[in-house]
């Protein structure tokens, strides 16, 4: 893989690479031969089909993609100069932005949160862990169903004849230990190349799991690096001959992978979420950290921000993911943590429970906008008993995609500020279809127990 920050010059590419994004949040792609390619194409975009995207059907399903030319960024492969830029939606019969499309949602939740005047712009620093693996093999059917993975670290009955380090110890290992870091740095440099901006990577708690950090990104702009970081990720695993995924609980009691997401507002370029309230946050802060644990605790929030069948997997009572409505500082078993090592004039919330199944573009705009009733409401995170360090069983998420599912048909007023409620209803029918599927099914340890 070979990117680029993109000069300017049309002329040198070989093809433009339109990236579109889809309901799932997966990036899907059309290109254009250079001779193809004209000032015309670049203004008014080109016609597609957005039903075959899986967004919620309506009259005319025909939409036009327009580059936004300020995410370009140039590409060699194989001989080819391509050029890659995501694109806007908008409906060719109104004119208008495609009120589903997720770029368009998470631009539609910065100007809600600017036109409010609630601040003036929000930070977002999000932290990707994926497990990466030497082979994987699953299948089922009517009379069948497996999975099995194998990895240099120790995983599989191919790597576990030489001593390893426990498969729970990986945290911050050091090469030759851990496998990867050569990996993690191919990675980085192309996310660099095009201006992702990085923290730092490291090897997570598991065998085989690894983190890279993005730096503080506006809201507008995180999304799309997000993607990009998978993209890249990916890419890069099939040049060494890795699989990657970012499955939230990929193995029986392996530590899961997260998505944990820092933020705060900004207005004047400073941060509105410092002041002399508990932790050294602002009441705004607190208001805004109240409404996403409120939205979390009704299951709402948790529609978008774990999605999948497989993100319960990794929620489960008494383990290291976060599944109740509570804050503190330092406490990485808290579901808002405001990280403790940070000095007064830096403080920040960081939410803990999120996955990396989740379309990036529906869960960071849904967490704002739960954030942003909260603030609304003046909702106090203390009255409401939500400030503890420890897991309250009072106060424990909906653990299951159906209750979930059902928390947010009862709870989406918050959203339809932004989010247009056949968006909200396709979502419910779609991932409703995963549970169905998921939930049907026996397992390999239902028939342990009960055959």
């Amino acid at each position: 893989m070979n990117l680029n920050i993109y000069d300017g010059k049309i002329a040198n590419i070989d093809y433009l690479d339109l990236l579109m994004i889809d309901i799932h949040g997966n990036i899907r792609h059309v290109s254009l031969p250079k001779n193809y390619v004209s000032e015309k194409v670049i203004k008014e975009g080109i016609g597609f089909d957005a039903s075959n995207f899986g967004f919620a059907k309506i009259a005319k399903s025909d939409m036009v993609a327009v580059p936004d030319m300020n995410t370009a960024f140039l590409e060699e492969k194989e001989g080819y100069k391509i050029l890659h830029v995501f694109c806007d939606v908008i409906n060719p019969s109104t004119g208008e932005i495609f009120d589903q499309y997720p770029r368009n949602i998470i631009k539609m939740t910065k100007d809600y949160l600017t036109k409010n005047m609630i601040a003036e712009d929000l930070k977002m620093l999000v932290e990707l862990e994926f497990y990466v693996f030497d082979t994987v093999n699953y299948s089922s059917g009517i009379d069948h169903s497996y999975y099995n993975v194998e990895s240099i670290e120790g995983i599989g009955e191919s790597y576990n004849t030489e001593a390893r380090f426990d498969i729970k110890a990986g945290y911050h290992r050091l090469y030759p230990e851990e496998k990867y870091f050569t990996f993690r740095n191919a990675i980085v440099d192309q996310m660099q190349a095009i201006g992702i901006p990085v923290k730092y990577h490291h090897h997570e708690v598991g065998a085989s799991q690894l983190e890279i950090e993005l730096d503080f990104i506006s809201i507008d702009q995180v999304a799309d690096k997000v993607s990009l970081t998978k993209w890249i990720i990916k890419s890069i695993a099939q040049e060494f001959d890795f699989k990657v995924t970012f499955m939230p609980k990929p193995m029986y009691k392996m530590p899961g992978s997260g998505m944990h997401v820092h933020q705060f507002m900004e207005k004047g370029g400073a941060s509105i979420f410092i002041g002399d309230k508990i932790h050294g946050l602002s009441e705004l802060a607190l208001n805004y950290l109240c409404g996403i644990l409120d939205h979390s605790l009704s299951g709402s929030l948790l529609g978008f921000t774990n999605p999948s069948t497989n993100s319960y997997r990794r929620l489960v009572p008494g383990y290291e993911a976060p599944i109740s409505a509570t804050f503190a500082q330092g406490s990485r078993s808290a579901a808002i943590r405001i990280p403790g090592y940070l000095k007064k004039n830096s403080v920040r919330i960081e939410y803990r429970t999120a996955d990396a199944s989740c379309n990036i573009y529906y869960a960071l705009s849904a967490m704002v906008l739960a954030g942003i009733d909260g603030i609304n409401k003046k909702s106090d995170p203390v009255k409401k008993g939500y400030n503890s360090d420890v897991e309250l069983e009072d106060k424990i998420f909906p653990i299951d995609l159906r209750a979930v599912l059902s928390g947010l048909k009862k709870d989406s007023e918050y959203l339809r500020v932004v989010f247009p409620e056949s968006l909200i209803n396709e979502w419910i029918k779609i991932k409703s279809k995963e549970a169905e599927y998921i939930y049907n099914a026996p397992t390999s340890q239902e028939y342990e127990l009960y055959f």
